[in-house]
C-alpha cells in the first residue's frame, strides 16, 4: 500500500473510540466524527487522516482530510453518540492486504522516527 506524499503509516490501535454525530451530512460519514485517541498517543492525534484509493492501476491511497480527534482524558462532546469501538467498522490495513479497499483511516508520517515512536507506543 503506497500512501502519497507519507512513507510510513499505521493502523488505528484496538482501544480507539469514536464519537460520532447523530445528524449525519452528505459527503464523507468522518466529517461527523470525532475520534478518541488513547492518552498514551496523544502527540499524535494530527497524523490521523482519511485517506482514499486513487483511481488507476496502482494501489496508491491519497489522504483526503485530517480527522476531528480528542484525547479520551478529555470530556465527551455534547451532542455526539457514543464512545463507539472503531473495530469491526474500521478495516485493518494489515489484515486485508489481499484485496484493497476504497478507504482508510490511518496516521501517517513522513519521517521514521515518528512513526517508530508511534508503533512502539500504539502497540503497548
Amino acid at each position: 500500500m503506497i500512501v502519497q506524499g507519507y512513507n510510513h503509516f499505521h493502523d488505528m490501535p484496538q482501544d480507539m473510540r469514536y464519537f460520532e454525530s447523530p445528524a449525519q451530512s452528505d459527503g464523507f460519514l468522518e466529517h461527523g466524527m470525532i475520534f478518541v485517541v488513547p492518552d498514551r498517543l496523544r502527540k499524535y492525534r494530527r497524523n490521523l487522516f482519511h485517506v482514499r484509493l486513487n483511481d488507476g492501476p496502482a494501489a496508491e491511497y491519497a489522504p483526503i482530510f485530517r480527522c476531528r480527534c480528542q484525547t479520551s482524558s478529555e470530556p465527551a462532546p455534547a451532542g455526539y453518540d457514543g464512545p463507539c469501538d472503531v473495530y469491526p467498522f474500521y478495516a485493518r490495513t494489515s489484515r486485508t492486504r489481499g484485496h484493497r479497499k476504497d478507504y482508510y483511516v490511518l496516521f501517517l508520517f513522513r519521517d521514521k522516527m515518528s512513526y517508530v515512536r508511534f508503533r512502539d507506543l500504539a502497540d503497548q
